[in-house]
């Protein structure tokens, strides 16, 4: 036989030579223009009419401008996601920063178009300068997981060295000038929502149940205390307990009848739940104030030895005067801050503790498989309500906190949104980890609190950036997950060693 003429592997004679791919322009152009008319149609009930009171009346105030900025954000935004996509990633990350620089020094009609250059463009030149620093846009979805998985676990082994650092940070925040009241306000309500995040991690990151009416044992908590309170005249030292002892009695009644129940069964069941306790709160007027709420809340003492305020009552001493120390208002605050971070910090050790006991073990071999666990002798009934009543013990001591840190408590304060939120942190962050929930409420809390001028694009900003989240990482930001117990004498195994 005989050989062909052009080398081996080499396109024959006349063949055309294979070019690089061609940036798809008109279907990139295409695909955003179609994702900016979608944004449009959403923005302009949304976003573009807004009800305002005038002396005539109700009236509607349009708002074309924020209307055509949310449109060029998703127009631009998508466009630059496709253009990464096709391996354009560098000439994005140039655009997406110049951009950016624009709504930073450049004076600009609105606020929320600034907010639109600048957010938009930062967010697209991160994603951008992820894909030239890692080449993420070749990378398969499961090499995503894999090296997304991999980044989760440095971090979380790094907590070890991090978390002293934060305890040591956060102790020492009120002793800095930079302690406000508006910061101390920011801390505590950051803290309340890591306790009630850590809370009900126990139940949906550890025994793998999805409750959707979490708010319910926060309400509790503070109902209890409050209530003690005002018919009883009980201390605040008093009802932290009893609201903890009260909440948890309500997670076990609710546990008992629906914790047979399953995946979308047994959340449906949880809201209602949530639903079932507002709507007492709302209609039992006589006892809980109804829609009113309950106002006078006792504030807690220093440990029943002292009081905050310049005119203590008969038989209490002053906290300045205790100590020597001139009156401010801002002693109670800082007492709340640490009262707070001690609760957050008693929740944590609690489940990183108990995680490492035949209790903890048991919620995850739940979580993981049940039939599996139900073979091997473990009581899932029992177990599940263990999970539930501890989880709603440390709602009701939040929801206690709550009570006496606000001074006023209505049902308002206990909507579907709170559980919402509190669930969302936890899934953002990751099931299961600890770590993830306090990254997930700096972000879920803490950024609204710092646009607090654009307060009427809270829910639409969160909303966004839970489907980011969810596209990008859908097992949460930090939900790597470490095996309780490892075999072979306490070390991992060597990669690719045989089991023994």
């Amino acid at each position: 036989m005989t050989m062909p003429s052009h080398a081996a592997g080499a396109p024959p004679h006349g063949a055309p030579h294979v070019a690089a791919k061609a940036v798809d322009w008109s279907g990139s152009l295409r695909d955003a223009g179609f994702a900016a008319f979608v944004a449009l149609l959403l923005t302009v009930p949304l976003v573009g009419l807004r009800t305002i009171d005038r002396p005539t009346g109700l009236g509607i105030e349009a708002r074309p401008e924020e209307v055509v900025a949310s449109v060029l954000l998703v127009f631009f935004g998508r466009l630059g996601l496709g253009l990464i996509g096709q391996g354009l990633a560098l000439p994005v990350l140039f655009l997406a920063l110049a951009a950016a620089a624009v709504g930073l020094a450049i004076p600009l009609p609105t606020q929320v178009l600034r907010l639109v250059l600048v957010a938009g463009g930062g967010i697209i030149a991160l994603r951008a300068a992820f894909a030239v620093t890692t080449h993420r846009s070749k990378l398969t979805l499961a090499e995503r997981d894999r090296k997304m998985d991999r980044v989760a676990a440095q971090v979380q082994h790094a907590t070890k060295y991090i978390a002293p650092v934060a305890f040591i940070g956060a102790v020492l925040l009120p002793m800095t000038p930079l302690a406000d009241r508006q910061l101390l306000d920011i801390g505590i309500l950051l803290l309340t929502y890591i306790m009630l995040g850590w809370g009900l991690n126990i139940v949906v990151g550890l025994a793998g149940l999805l409750d959707l009416g979490y708010v319910a044992f926060y309400a509790v908590g503070a109902y209890s205390y409050a209530l003690l309170a005002h018919y009883f005249g009980l201390s605040f030292w008093v009802c932290l307990p009893l609201a903890g002892l009260l909440a948890a009695f309500s997670g076990v009644l609710l546990g008992f009848p629906v914790l047979r129940l399953r995946g979308d069964y047994f959340a449906i069941v949880t809201l209602g739940f949530g639903e079932i306790v507002r709507i007492i709160l709302v209609n039992w007027y006589q006892f809980t104030g109804g829609p009113n709420g309950i106002s006078g809340i006792p504030r807690p003492s220093f440990f029943g030895l002292a009081e905050f305020s310049r005119t203590p009552a008969e038989g209490m001493a002053a906290f300045h005067e205790l100590f020597g120390l001139e009156f401010s208002p801002l002693h109670r605050i800082v007492f709340m801050y640490y009262l707070i971070l001690a609760l957050a910090l008693a929740v944590n050790l609690f489940t990183l503790r108990i995680r490492k006991l035949p209790l903890g073990r048991a919620w995850e071999a739940l979580r993981e498989d049940e039939i599996a666990s139900a073979s091997l002798g473990i009581n899932r009934t029992n177990m599940k309500l263990a999970a539930f009543a501890i989880a709603a013990m440390f709602g009701g001591f939040a929801g206690s906190f709550f009570a006496t840190r606000q001074g006023f408590i209505s049902p308002e304060s206990f909507t579907f949104i709170e559980s919402a939120i509190i669930l969302a942190i936890v899934v953002l962050g990751g099931m299961g980890s600890q770590a993830g929930v306090v990254v997930a409420t700096l972000l879920v809390i803490g950024l609204p609190e710092a646009f607090r001028e654009l307060a009427d694009y809270r829910m639409l900003a969160f909303g966004m950036g839970m489907v980011v989240i969810m596209l990008w990482r859908p097992r949460g930001l930090l939900a790597h997950r470490d095996p309780t117990i490892l075999l072979h004498g306490g070390k991992k195994p060597a990669t690719g060693g045989a089991a023994r």
